[in-house]
C-alpha cells in the first residue's frame, strides 16, 4: 500500500456542545465504530480510532468497499449495523470476535455497512490541509452512483434541517447531530468539531472507570442498567469531571475495586479484541 495518506491515522474529534451551533456544516452522528479506510488498489484496510486493523472483523465490508471505492483514496466514515430500521450498536459490538469462523458466520448473519463523511486522499494527492466545503464536493463526485452496504452520510448547511435530524433521527438509534466549521481543514486527533448529544437523566449502576489519558486518574465512569432479567446492561459514561475531582474519585472507588474482571458481567469487555475498536465502555465516542 503506498497513498498519500498512509496507515495509521487518528481521526479527526469532537467536542460537546449544548445547543447546534450556526453557520456550519452538519451532519448526523452515527452510532458506530469510527473508521478510516484505505483502499489502494486491491488492499483495503480499515483502522479504528486507535489506529489498529479493523479489517479482519467485516470481510464482507471489505470486499464491498474493495468494489465501490475510487481505486486509490483514504475515507472517513462509521462502521454501522441496521436491523429493523434502526442501529444496532449490541450486534456491531459481537463482531469484534477474536474466531475466524465467528467472525464468517456474523459476516452473513449481521452485515455491517460503511458510511462516509470524509475524504482524506484521493488517488495521488492529500486533502488533509484542504477546506471541509472542497473536501466534500470531491467526496460526493466519488461516491455518486455508490451503491448498498457504503453510504454518503447525507449533510446540510441548513441549521433547520439540522434541527430536524436531531429530533426525528433519534428513534433510529442516532446519536444526535455533528457540525463541522466550513473552512475546517482534517485535524487529526483534535476536537476541532462540534457534537449535540441527546440527553436524558436516569439513576444508574456506576460499574467501573478507566483511566484518563494523562495519569492515574479516573477519565470516565461506566453506567449501568439493570434490564428486566436482571442482567446489566451497559448505558453510557460519565467522563465531565475537572482533575482535581478526577484524582479524588480514584481514593474513592478504590475501596470497591474488583482484584481482576472474572465475576463482572461486563468481564468479556476486558479482553483484548474489544479495545481494538475504543468502542467498549468508557471509550470516546
Amino acid at each position: 500500500m503506498d497513498l498519500p495518506v498512509m496507515p495509521p491515522v487518528k481521526p479527526m474529534l469532537a467536542k460537546s456542545v449544548a445547543k447546534i451551533p450556526p453557520d456550519m456544516h452538519y451532519e448526523a452522528k452515527w452510532d458506530g465504530f469510527r473508521a478510516i479506510v484505505f483502499r489502494d488498489g486491491a488492499e483495503v484496510e480499515l483502522g479504528s480510532r486507535t489506529g489498529k486493523t479493523l479489517t479482519r472483523y467485516f470481510p464482507e465490508l471489505v470486499e464491498a468497499l474493495r468494489e465501490r471505492l475510487p481505486e486509490r483514496c483514504v475515507m472517513d466514515g462509521e462502521i454501522v449495523i441496521a436491523r429493523e430500521g434502526r442501529l444496532d450498536f449490541d450486534a456491531l459490538t459481537e463482531r469484534i470476535h477474536p474466531a475466524a469462523s465467528r467472525v464468517r458466520t456474523l459476516a452473513e448473519r449481521t452485515p455491517a455497512s460503511f458510511v462516509a463523511f470524509d475524504l482524506l486522499a484521493l488517488q495521488d494527492e492529500s486533502l488533509l490541509n484542504v477546506p471541509l466545503t472542497d473536501r466534500r464536493k470531491l467526496l460526493t463526485t466519488a461516491l455518486s452512483e455508490v451503491t448498498a452496504p457504503v453510504h454518503l452520510a447525507p449533510a446540510t448547511t441548513d441549521i433547520e434541517v439540522a434541527r430536524q435530524w436531531f429530533e426525528e433521527y433519534e428513534g433510529a438509534g442516532l446519536d444526535g447531530v455533528i457540525a463541522k466549521p466550513l473552512t475546517l481543514r482534517y485535524l487529526q486527533d483534535e476536537r476541532a468539531m462540534f457534537k449535540i448529544k441527546h440527553e436524558r437523566t436516569a439513576d444508574v449502576v456506576v460499574a467501573g472507570y478507566r483511566f484518563h489519558k494523562s495519569g492515574p486518574i479516573v477519565g470516565s465512569l461506566l453506567l449501568g442498567l439493570y434490564d428486566d432479567k436482571g442482567a446489566l446492561q451497559h448505558v453510557g459514561v460519565s467522563a465531565a469531571f475537572p482533575m482535581k475531582r478526577r484524582a479524588e474519585l480514584v481514593e474513592e472507588l478504590e475501596p470497591l475495586r474488583m482484584e481482576d474482571a472474572e465475576g463482572h458481567p461486563w468481564a468479556a469487555w476486558s479482553d483484548e479484541a474489544a479495545h481494538e475498536t475504543a468502542r467498549l465502555p468508557g471509550a470516546p465516542s
